[in-house]
């Protein structure tokens, strides 16, 4: 029988929703006030769910102190305290949504954890908006 583990940590981002060929007043429209141009942040919480079997020996699903290492590798050092758009890699062509976020981070964090266990990604970008990757 699987279980999942299910690891939160948090980290705080700016960023600024907008497509350099588009007018400001249709950056406006699509994007409202995350449009801004000079930036507003989030404080996400992230929410990564690990699933598989238990270990017989271990009792656990995945080592929550290796979890732990990769979020911290993968995502808090890259993105904490970060203008996504300006300060990372991930998104100098990428528009910093919760969604683009969410799949980035899953991306980055499927890379380093075993392909016998599922991985989901849900990112709180305020506490009544969030996104699950993959759905």
């Amino acid at each position: 029988m699987k279980a999942s583990i299910i690891r939160k940590e948090t980290f705080n981002s700016a960023h600024r929703l907008f497509l350099d060929e588009w007018s400001e007043a249709k950056n406006l429209e699509v994007f409202g006030k995350c449009s801004y141009p000079h930036f507003h942040g989030h404080n996400y919480d992230l929410h990564l769910k690990v699933t598989g079997d238990i270990d017989p020996k271990t009792g656990f699903v995945y080592d929550v102190a290796e979890l732990k290492q990769i979020i911290k590798e993968e995502v808090i050092h890259p993105f904490d305290h970060r203008n996504l758009n300006l300060d990372t890699d991930e998104f100098k062509e990428l528009i910093p949504t919760v969604e683009n976020i969410a799949k980035v981070i899953y991306s980055k964090i499927r890379k380093r954890i075993q392909p016998e266990y599922e991985i989901k990604v849900r990112l709180y970008e305020t506490p009544r908006n969030y996104c699950d990757f993959p759905a």
